[in-house]
């Protein structure tokens, strides 16, 4: 593996400087596949903190010009400024309501992109709306949830899109590992509650409801899980969790995570089976598995408090229960917490950042229209590497 020149400068943001630290897969990448992107448009939408500054960085360094927006509610304004400083063009801001946010993708969108980096489909959607993009080449696509969506669709994208959560790479280190640290971080953050003993419930147990469940448990919670699937409720069941249909679980839940990526999972039903005091928190992409229009119509008042990100709403219910939902169930990872882990966003934006230089330059990696998963040779090639960082001594 090339080692990354400790030279290569980034914006001049302490966060984002402090990150590229210790992205020794991304550097490398970079300066391996850089030469990709020059000249070309790059749209990304992409939550704007730190992390993700240095591969935009890199990209603009790289002779690419990138447009990108945030995802609703996490974008870290200093960062956003720094790369706006840096030359960068970018959309919205953190306080962008979900209407904005379709009119920031709007923007980057008429920019012409060649290439888009994608965080939960809203930017190939609006592609797919125009009717395409005469220069677009193709796509990269981060979330699970993004990558249903454009699965839901009657036709494919005429362009290929590499989903990168597809990657078994990503799952394992990002998803299970990254996830779980950061959605626990973040839940500590906002609420500052103990851990241990409590009894928490995580709604789905993919790799991101994995690692928040595992995690969970390894700090002494006690923990349930309900999962629609039979393999992977196996899997919770192998991993000490007790595990059972959600209506069950629900009125001796403490602590509730949601994980599933689906619309609607905690409906009216739900919602009259959570005991008082239920706290809970969004882990999934988009802010939709708390039916909000359902909690609404069983509530009397709210309350809200806490700081920017680490919002608190306590819903005082017809009955007389509170419900208190974190942030409005946007990812609490990243609005009371930094998101992931430096190290598991390196290997995601690395495996980002080799798709789309696989895309630029036509690479014959058997790339099809519509959606794919990261081809298997740089799977195994950013596995060797991670594996080479990992055992450095």
């Amino acid at each position: 593996m090339p080692q990354p020149s400790p030279a290569r400068s980034v914006i001049p943001h302490d966060g984002t400087q402090w990150a590229a630290r210790h992205m020794p897969l991304l550097a490398s990448t970079m300066q391996t596949f850089g030469a990709a992107f020059a000249g070309r448009r790059i749209g990304i939408c992409l939550h704007i903190e730190p992390k993700t500054a240095v591969l935009v960085s890199y990209l603009a360094q790289a002779g690419a010009d990138v447009v990108i927006t945030g995802s609703p509610g996490t974008t870290q304004e200093d960062t956003a400024d720094a790369l706006r400083d840096f030359g960068v063009t970018v959309v919205g801001h953190r306080s962008d309501t979900l209407d904005q946010h379709r009119k920031n993708i709007e923007q980057v969108v008429e920019s012409q992109p060649d290439l888009i980096l994608d965080n939960g489909a809203d930017l190939i959607e609006a592609v797919i709306a125009r009717g395409g993009l005469p220069g677009l080449i193709g796509a990269t696509e981060e979330t699970t949830t993004g990558g249903l969506r454009i699965r839901s669709w009657d036709s494919p994208p005429a362009f290929p899109v590499i989903v990168i959560n597809d990657s078994r790479l990503k799952l394992l280190v990002e998803n299970e590992f990254g996830v779980g640290q950061s959605v626990v971080q973040g839940f500590m953050n906002a609420t500052n509650l103990m851990l241990p003993g409590a009894h928490a419930t995580v709604v789905g147990y993919g790799p991101c409801g994995r690692g928040v469940a595992d995690t969970l448990a390894r700090l002494g919670a006690r923990v349930s899980v309900a999962d629609t699937d039979p393999y992977r409720a196996l899997e919770a069941v192998m991993a000490g969790h007790r595990v059972g249909d959600l209506r069950d679980l629900l009125p001796q839940t403490q602590l509730l995570f949601l994980a599933t990526g689906h619309p609607d999972v905690i409906g009216s039903t739900e919602i009259e089976a959570l005991r008082d005091g239920t706290l809970i928190a969004g882990v999934g992409h988009m802010p939709w598995e708390l039916d909000s229009r359902a909690l609404g119509e069983q509530t009397t008042s709210v309350r809200r408090s806490g700081a920017s990100g680490q919002e608190r709403s306590v819903h005082q219910l017809h009955d007389g229960r509170e419900i208190t939902v974190l942030a409005d169930t946007k990812m609490i990872n990243l609005t009371a917490a930094k998101g992931n882990p430096i190290q598991a966003m390196d290997l995601g934006l690395t495996l980002q950042a080799r798709s789309l230089a696989a895309i630029a330059t036509g690479e014959a990696l058997s790339l099809v229209n519509g959606t794919q998963a990261v081809p298997a040779p740089i799977d195994r090639q950013v596995a060797a590497d991670l594996v080479h960082v990992l055992t450095r001594i």
